[in-house]
């Protein structure tokens, strides 16, 4: 599940576990960067609005490892018991805001994680597609904002406008859905597109 922030990925994260649990599947849901300890160490670093002066590259190297870790960890392991995992942002996530948003190329960035992930690919990618300003406000009214949050809006708007290029790019995997429709819409909409490309 990948967007901006404030899109309402988590919600959304919440309502698919249920619907594939009352499929008989079990669920593993993991969060980037985080998900084992070493993944949630690393994000209050990446995370810490006191760490202004991270440079970009650093920044990239960071989210790659707490993703290598997840994978190795949690992602990996979950596959192999036949459990499907749902994850709060992943690879797309750094080709935009690393990639795209911070200028270090969407090339560099997939070749980067290309180490983190091994042979561990998204079958779907759900982009809940939602503008910076909105997005960004949703966060305000939520809570303090956390360094990435805290960016400009320039950069944010080139982190959404990367999500759309990337949806435009890899029409097979990546799967817009407008964030500003009612939940219950997006959730149906979600659903038909997992019953289409898994169940049918």
């Amino acid at each position: 599940m990948e967007g901006p922030d404030g899109s309402g990925k988590t919600t959304q994260i919440e309502l698919l576990e249920t619907y594939l649990e009352n499929k008989g599947y079990d669920i593993v849901i993991a969060r980037e960067p985080g998900g084992t300890v070493i993944g949630e160490a690393v994000r209050e670093i990446i995370l810490n609005p006191e760490y202004q002066e991270m440079s970009h590259m650093t920044e990239l190297l960071l989210y790659a490892a707490a993703r290598a870790q997840l994978v190795n960890q949690v992602i990996r392991p979950a596959l192999a018991e036949g459990k499907a995992v749902i994850c709060d942002r992943f690879v797309e996530s750094s080709a935009v805001y690393q990639g795209i948003g911070r200028g270090l190329g969407v090339d560099t960035v997939y070749e980067v994680n290309n180490y983190a992930l091994g042979d561990v690919k998204p079958q779907l990618t759900i982009f809940m597609d939602l503008d910076a300003e909105d997005g960004i406000r949703r966060k305000k009214d939520q809570a303090e904002l956390d360094r990435m949050e805290l960016e400009d809006m320039s950069f944010h708007k080139r982190v959404v406008e990367g999500y759309r290029h990337l949806a435009q790019l890899y029409p097979e995997r990546i799967v817009p859905i407008d964030a500003t429709l009612p939940i219950d819409t997006i959730h149906s909409m979600l659903v038909k597109e997992v019953e289409r490309r898994f169940f049918s």
